[in-house]
């Protein structure tokens, strides 16, 4: 839950201050000068060009980023350059720099030592280095700067000690030292800094006690140590510095109790944040006078005793979480809590709070969003009124007494994102009305006694990703509304129910889902073949029913499967072969069926210690721990291999067995063009999949009229077509007086004649022959795709078709977080599901296809390269002479165009500047960019400080209001982040797809969530 965690304030300070007197100089007005230079000249990035004015043309005081003082001309006393993507170390020479005032080079890249000659500048208020990667120790020196008012050094790698001396700057406001590898103890010397108001030291290895002296800080107003190591006991005087509004020293190792008194104390407190420590006692009933207080985070600790009272004369109260304690309480708090009008999380899991739900829970704030009360003993039945809380997203009442049954007013909650009420006692059957909750993403009532039939209205739920009614006393069949949910990706689980019939063909829907367990029920038949469409599928439980058959090829798509669990039914015949090629599969159990035959010695089986096979009498062979019987002699091993060659064959796939001979008989095309002409021409004749005739595509384009054209390419034409059959395809005709169009052709061919992906675009036929005019004549026939590709989707052009309702068709956010993640699938599994692995070589929006559900589809395999998995090199039909860098512009990898050879990370380059793309609307090769900047330097200087500067204004057009363009702002720019990270300059600093799945994959969870 995003808005848990903690509020950083910034250290945005306006000051005001007055010149200092000092002679001036023409020496000093040249030592000025050189000393901007030597900053200059250790710059290694400056990617929007800032200091291009930095020249002998102009007066250095006319540079950009720097002023000079008036009394004293020439005398600089300003460097201020935030966020210009600068990189480099910082030169000593910036010591020189003797009237310097304010320095501030917060969100660039800076690296290196921050320079000791910084303590040389006696006249600095202001230094800010935030968010750079400055290493090593902070200088000890800056003890000399005793002018300091503002010293922010947050989010760098430095190392080493907090040094005694900072305690020796008199005049210091503002410390802020968080996210950094700071050790050692807090200085108790800081205790001196008697003008201090925000101290931040977060995020750091400091270990020790909290120093006595820091009571002394009666200014301080934000207070944050949270993440670090210390211990022992906060020291007493800190409660009394009444000026407190932010208090936070979250995720320590410090004990004792709170004083009684502190709701007195500190009057003004805004937010109070202890979590994750070993704080012992009550909570001071005495917060409840801190009317201003707004969040309050006290979770993961030993608490105990009663909830305060009178928690109602919190108006300002947006956050309360106390999970995670010893609290001993009845529920009445609740009521109290109806006059907290701001009120939007109320986390109270894991306590010991008892008693029934008030009815009054129906009165808390329309503002609730978030009620989890999991692992209480609360008891008695929810009441019907809860469903008046329309605004609620989350609702967990998980792991407590409620018993009877769901009020069916239940469906009201309209807003409802997740419902937990798993491991209760509920019984009755499932409300129907739950089928309301349309934008349900998690429902979870696992372990109760719910009876009767699986709601159908389910189906309703297309937003749904996990579900888990296992363990109940659910009866009937799957239906097949649920099986339809093709949103489903993460968890389905109806195991351990009384569930009958046969798993319908509907469950190939669930093309996203990573975990079906279907376990301890009594379904028979066979395993549908339509599960072969589950290529997401990690893990499949089907043990304890009634499934007979043998254990089918549908499987063997699965390569992403790592456990599979077929034990206790009745499968019969041999264990298939393809089970040893499932690279990732660690358990196997195939015990208590009817198999028979040789137990295979390789891939999972050859780890006996992930492999059950017991209960089937007929096996033999396999590893020796298995200790299995071994297993006869065939009578002629000869004739037996053969056969075996016989059936594999036979079992392949026709299309890729045609495509294999079509890609060979090219390949000689040079030499024998007329052998190949025939050759494909008899081939169309003689497979099934290949009997589409030039004449048939002449019919079917109308002619290759240019009103069927759907799309140009380097090497092709694509047109839409019609086919005798009535079905609608997408008809690629290759250029063949293109140089390189063969080899494209034959690349496409041999790549999408192996590999078969719901995201990678599916082919249909070929067709190898001549024209009417005796013309070389070939053709890609695929899937037609109705929405077209995402290139009309992001940059609508004059030839953009409107949808029905005559408006122009836009991505929402949520569309386009699904896109990323489905090419980002596809890629991973050319990379990583293929053998020997795939390289794309090509991603750019108009290789992203649309189908009718806006299933994305990656195509034009024209430029693939099938890597081997013994030299990792591309291999594939070359041609020798040709240097040219193979890819689109903008999307290609910087080292293609050094020599170097294609490799999966040159994917990872393509993919993170198409999400880029995708977030930003900014095509990678816009004029604005211009020569010394790209899409990828121009979203990573604008990610740290006006992100939503840069992110596409038509998904901030969907909001209803401000703070629902944040949230959309925000997640854009945590998508734009994995964008930067695969798009990096060198492949080594790169994020892989993998990588980059899980990424969005979470940013999308958190969006849903909120």
């Amino acid at each position: 839950m995003g808005k848990l965690t903690f509020l950083m304030l910034n250290f945005a300070l306006l000051w005001w201050w007055s010149s200092i007197p000092s002679p001036g100089a023409c020496s000093g007005n040249q030592t000025d000068r050189l000393a901007l230079g030597s900053f200059r000249n250790a710059m290694r990035e400056d990617p929007l060009g800032v200091l291009s004015s930095w020249n002998d043309s102009t007066h250095h005081c006319e540079w950009q980023g720097v002023s000079c003082s008036k009394r004293h001309p020439g005398r600089v006393t300003s460097l201020v350059l935030r966020s210009q993507g600068l990189g480099g170390f910082l030169s000593p020479h910036i010591g020189n720099l003797s009237f310097m005032r304010v320095l501030v080079l917060s969100n660039n890249s800076f690296h290196g030592e921050i320079p000791p000659q910084i303590g040389n500048l006696l006249r600095l208020r202001e230094l800010n280095l935030i968010n750079n990667s400055f290493d090593g120790p902070i200088p000890s020196n800056l003890s000399h700067c005793s002018s300091l008012e503002i010293l922010i050094l947050i989010n760098n790698q430095l190392v080493g000690r907090i040094h005694s001396n900072l305690g020796s700057l008199p005049r210091l406001t503002g410390l802020g030292l968080a996210n950094n590898n700071l050790v050692g103890p807090i200085p108790p010397s800081i205790g001196n800094l008697s003008l201090l108001q925000k101290l931040s030291l977060s995020h750091n290895a400091l270990h020790g006690e909290i120093p006595e002296e820091l009571s002394r800080l009666e200014r301080l107003v934000f207070f944050q140590l949270s993440f670090n190591k210390l211990i022992g006991e906060i020291p007493p005087g800190i409660f009394n510095i009444s000026s407190m509004l932010a208090f936070y020293v979250g995720y320590n190792q410090l004990r004792a109790s709170f004083p009684s008194d502190m709701g007195t104390t500190l009057p003004f407190l805004s937010e109070l944040g202890a979590p994750s420590n070993l704080f012992t006692g009550t909570i001071p009933p005495s917060l409840t006078n801190v009317t201003g207080l707004r969040g309050v985070f006290l979770f993961n600790n030993s608490f105990r005793g009663p909830i305060p009272k009178n928690l109602g004369r919190l108006t300002g109260l947006h956050v309360l979480s106390l999970s995670y304690n010893q609290l001993q309480d009845d529920l009445s708090f609740i009521s109290s809590l109806a006059n907290c009008s701001n009120l939007e999380y109320l986390i109270m899991e894991s306590n010991l709070i008892h008693g029934s739900l008030p009815r009054s829970i129906s009165n808390l704030s329309a503002s609730v969003e978030v009620i989890s009360m999991r692992s209480n003993p609360i008891h008695g039945s929810i009441p019907s009124a809860l469903g008046n809380l329309f605004n609620l997203s989350v609702l967990i009442l998980a792991n407590t007494f409620l018993t009877d049954r769901i009020p069916d007013s239940i469906g009201g909650l309209y807003s409802l994102q997740e419902l937990q009420l798993s491991a209760n006692m509920f019984t009755g059957e499932i409300p129907p009305s739950i089928g309301n909750m349309t934008l349900l993403n998690a429902l979870d009532l696992h372990s109760n006694n719910f009876q009767g039939y699986l709601p159908r209205s389910l189906g309703n739920c297309k937003q749904l990703t996990c579900l888990d009614l296992s363990n109940n006393n659910l009866i009937g069949t799957v239906p097949v509304e649920i099986l339809s949910l093709f949103s489903l990706s993460i968890f389905f689980s109806l195991a351990h129910n009384n569930l009958s019939g046969s798993l319908p063909l509907q469950v190939g829907s669930l093309k996203n889902l990573a975990m079906i367990d279907l376990s301890y029920n009594r379904l028979t038949g066979l395993i549908p073949a339509s599960i072969s469409e589950c290529l997401s599928l990690r893990w499949l439980y089907l043990e304890a029913n009634s499934f007979h058959g043998q254990i089918p090829q549908s499987l063997r798509p699965l390569r992403a499967l790592e456990e599979l669990d077929l034990s206790n039914n009745t499968f019969s015949g041999p264990i298939p072969s393809f089970l040893t090629e499932l690279a990732l599969l660690e358990y196997l159990n195939l015990s208590f069926n009817e198999l028979e035959g040789q137990v295979p010695k390789a891939g999972v089986f050859l780890n006996a210690s992930a492999v059950s096979v017991s209960g089937n009498r007929e096996l033999c062979g396999g590893v020796p721990s298995l200790k299995l019987p071994l297993c006869k002699l065939p009578r002629s091993k000869k004739s037996c291999s053969t056969k075996a060659i016989v059936i594999s064959v036979v079992a392949g796939s026709l299309l890729c067995l045609a495509l294999l001979v079509l890609c060979l008989s090219i390949f000689f095309y040079g030499k024998r063009k007329q052998m190949t002409t025939d050759a494909s021409t008899k081939l169309s004749l003689e497979h099934p999949f290949l009997r589409i005739s030039y004449d048939e595509l002449l019919r079917a384009t109308e002619r290759f009229s240019e009103s069927n054209l759907i799309g140009k390419g380097r090497y092709s034409m694509v047109y839409k077509g019609i086919l005798d059959s009535g079905e609608t395809v997408a008809v690629k005709v290759l250029n063949l007086m293109q140089r390189g169009a063969l080899r494209s052709f034959v690349s496409e061919c041999r790549t999408l004649g192996t590999i078969r992906h719901r995201n990678l675009v599916k082919i249909l036929s070929v067709c190898s022959s001549a024209d009417f005019r005796g013309n070389d004549f070939k053709a890609l026939i695929y899937e037609f795709m109705a929405n077209e590709s995402l290139e009309e989707w992001l940059h609508p052009g004059t030839t953009r078709r409107d949808d029905e309702s005559g408006q122009s068709r836009n991505l929402r956010l949520v569309q386009r977080l699904n896109i990323a993640i489905d090419i980002a699938i596809a890629i991973e599994y050319l990379h990583k599901g293929c053998c020997p692995p795939i390289v794309h070589g090509d991603l750019k929006p108009s290789n992203v296809l649309l189908d009718n559900d806006m299933v994305t589809r990656v195509g034009d395999f024209g430029l693939a390269k099938i890597i081997s998995t013994v030299s990792g090199e591309a291999i594939g039909i070359q041609d020798s002479t040709s240097t040219a860098v193979k890819g689109s512009i903008g999307y290609v990898p910087p080292e293609y165009g050094m020599g170097h050879k294609v490799s999966t990370l040159g994917d990872a380059y393509s993919y993170g500047i198409l999400l880029l793309e995708i977030f930003t609307g900014k095509r990678p090769t816009e004029e604005a960019f211009g020569a010394h900047l790209n899409l990828h330097s121009f979203v990573q200087t604008a990610l740290s400080d006006r992100a939503l500067d840069v992110v596409d204004l038509r998904l901030l057009s969907e909001a209803d209001d401000q703070q629902q363009e944040i949230m959309i702002g925000d997640c854009a720019a945590l998508v734009l982040e994995v964008g930067v990270a695969c798009s990096m300059d060198s492949p080594r600093d790169r994020m892989d797809v993998t990588r980059a799945i899980k990424e969005l994959y979470s940013i999308k969870a958190s969006y849903e969530t909120k």
